[in-house]
């Protein structure tokens, strides 16, 4: 089956987040961070990171997975989803 490529785009708790983070949730991202960085060692994430918007700050991934369910499970085991919300 042929891979395809996802875009995701992680919304931070709040506008400020990028501004007033606290060391608990500095914690939560270094851990979401690793997260991702252990799944682009393993051929799933091509590129990921924060996107530095003026309007607003957000992280952006491009994954390639199987299907919308593998997607879905990445997600569930991200720890950032204690702080944000992915579309």
């Amino acid at each position: 089956m042929d891979k395809k490529y996802y875009a995701l785009k992680l919304l931070p708790p709040r506008p400020t987040f990028f501004q007033d983070i606290t060391e608990e949730e500095r914690s939560v991202m270094q851990q979401h961070s690793a997260y991702w960085r252990d799944l682009m060692d393993k051929g799933y994430v091509v590129a990921f990171g924060p996107v530095l918007d003026p309007k607003t700050v957000y992280g952006f991934g491009i994954i390639e997975a199987e299907n919308e369910e593998q997607v879905k499970s990445f997600i569930a085991s991200d720890p950032a989803l204690k702080l944000g919300t992915y579309e």
